[in-house]
């Protein structure tokens, strides 16, 4: 069999139509067989860019990583604000928004259950620290010259802004009550206060709070 010239338009494709049987029929559903089926390719041509369907959900995840730093990149470039400070809080804020906005798809679903996966915790660890912290720390240091924020770290202030509003405030890395995660934002916030950089608005964390809830509710998780 030859190889195909172009690997990129097949692995695309079988990304594409992976995630839409993911959430259509849901990941535990689809079956590897139904992924062949649908993209009307040998398995043999599967198997050459992926050994299993776990193997898909990586990938068809990391593209969605991906995604999302593009659209950061691009919300950024889109904030008119008077100072850095101003532009993080509406970053935040905006993120928030449109997070809220979509629905949970069944890949963001598996998402979620894949948050006591060792392997995703790192990955989103690794991504917010190399990809989305610099984005951040670009902002802080604005704000210092604009005289909006102050701190000495700007770079170590992204890094654990991010690792702990992503992962520690996270009811499904950690599983905890909607009280505890408020608790954890206020923490986060007077700690990022006495950093120099007040950016975590009240609204926030009631918006990040009701978007837990509704989650919550959608899916019967059970506070502890």
């Amino acid at each position: 069999m030859s190889r195909n010239k172009n690997p990129e338009v097949t692995i695309e494709k079988i990304l594409v139509i992976s995630e839409n049987l993911f959430q259509t029929k849901g990941y535990d559903k689809t079956t590897i067989h139904d992924i062949i089926r649908e993209l009307g390719m040998s398995k043999g041509a599967i198997y050459y860019h992926f050994t299993s369907k776990e193997e898909i959900l990586e990938a068809v995840i990391q593209k969605q990583f991906k995604n999302s730093h593009d659209d950061l990149i691009k919300m950024i470039g889109t904030i008119e604000a008077e100072n850095a400070k101003e532009k993080l809080i509406k970053l935040m804020n905006l993120i928030e928004q449109r997070t809220s906005k979509t629905r949970v798809t069944a890949v963001q679903e598996v998402m979620i259950n894949q948050a006591n996966n060792p392997q995703f915790v790192i990955s989103g660890m690794q991504i917010a620290v190399q990809q989305e912290a610099p984005l951040f720390a670009e902002i802080i240091k604005e704000g210092i010259q604009d005289g909006s924020l102050e701190t000495e770290y700007p770079n170590e202030c992204a890094e654990m802004f991010l690792l702990l509003i992503n992962l520690w405030c996270s009811p499904f890395v950690f599983e905890s009550s909607l009280e505890q995660v408020k608790s954890r934002l206020l923490f986060l916030r007077h700690n990022m206060q006495l950093l120099g950089l007040d950016i975590i608005s009240d609204q926030l964390i009631s918006d990040l709070i009701g978007f837990y809830q509704e989650i919550y509710d959608e899916h019967e998780m059970v506070e502890k």
